[in-house]
């Protein structure tokens, strides 16, 4: 199974600082408990989407960022 790319470069690159900014957040001690756990699974999907270019919550609402 394939899926088109529906995904564009601004977004996959929000999507890469974001999960960024909450590992800093993570390994400098500002994140703890609960939020660490949500906070650390939302991240690993913004990498993983980033880096396929698909994301899955916009197949059903025909959405795509990338440029055609």
């Amino acid at each position: 199974m394939t899926f088109n790319k529906n995904m564009g470069t601004l977004d996959r690159i929000i999507r890469l600082i974001i999960a960024a900014a909450i590992a800093i957040l993570y390994f400098t001690g500002n994140l703890s408990g609960l939020a660490v756990i949500i906070l650390g699974i939302l991240a690993l999907i913004f990498v993983v989407t980033s880096f396929v270019g698909f994301c899955p919550l916009y197949l059903p609402f025909g959405l795509t960022t990338r440029k055609q």
